[in-house]
């Protein structure tokens, strides 16, 4: 079954489109114990959420301190084991035959999904990516567009398209990539509201978008779904705070699918 569909059955099984970021802020390699203490931390948020959401998305903030088939593989087996999936954020954006390597490694420790930039193209670029993907039964997320302030500087640029000769943003000409592709999701960040509804008129219900940037960046949950977001990626909002179980069950609350 294509991610796209696994993660809908999982959204609708736990009335939820919150993807959890264990996006944790630096800790000091150099203390013994903060491997340890990082890795209890993401468990334990698990753990407490796992009620409330329909994924987890991990990155280098675990990846890089913990080790792929150390401590993440763990993880990502305790986040399959909750019944939910396990999304890599990547950011894919290399030649294709590192990129099927990346996924390979990814894959290995478990992971449902990664998350790959478009700006390496097709041909060679995203299209190796795609087919170990899909023949591993994976899925591939498209970011569209970002939801840091800097994001306008690349994403929201003007572009010609060097086939057809028409102008137009670079995030329309990737969200019109991301139908192309038949991705399993695209970001955009729900800080850009307004862009989530441009973007929307194009991906439809073909493909999913996944808003970060909730909470901490200044992006709205309702603001974000009411634009045609899908799945809402928080990290900050939840790992932060003193009561995550709480934080999760209040967004989940506000934002169920029904």
């Amino acid at each position: 079954m294509q991610f796209k569909f696994k993660i809908q059955e999982v959204a609708k099984a736990n009335n939820s489109r919150i993807v959890l970021a264990l996006d944790f802020p630096f800790q000091n390699p150099n203390n013994n114990n903060s491997s340890h203490e990082l890795f209890s931390k993401a468990d334990a948020i698990i753990e407490q959420v796992s009620s409330y959401i329909c994924a987890v998305k991990f990155n280098n903030h675990l990846v890089l301190p913990l080790g792929l088939f150390n401590g993440v593989k763990v993880l990502v087996e305790h986040v399959h084991a909750k019944g939910l999936l396990a999304i890599m954020d990547a950011k894919v954006n290399d030649i294709g035959n590192t990129n099927q390597i990346i996924a390979d490694y990814y894959y290995a420790a478990g992971f449902d999904a990664i998350i790959a930039n478009p700006f390496i193209g097709w041909e060679d670029g995203l299209k190796p990516l795609f087919e170990v993907s899909r023949k591993q039964g994976k899925g591939v997320i498209l970011l569209t567009y970002m939801s840091h302030k800097g994001a306008a500087e690349g994403y929201g640029q003007t572009v010609t398209d060097p086939v057809t000769g028409v102008s137009m943003s670079q995030y329309m000409m990737f969200a019109q990539k991301d139908v192309t592709y038949a991705a399993d999701g695209a970001v955009v960040g729900a800080t850009v509201p307004e862009k989530i509804k441009e973007i929307y008129q194009i991906l439809g219900e073909k493909v999913p978008i996944y808003s970060p940037g909730v909470g901490s960046q200044g992006g709205s949950a309702q603001d974000a779904v009411k634009a045609g977001a899908t799945y809402l990626i928080v990290g900050r909002e939840i790992i932060s705070a003193e009561n995550p179980a709480a934080v999760a069950r209040k967004l989940w609350d506000s934002t169920k699918l029904i």
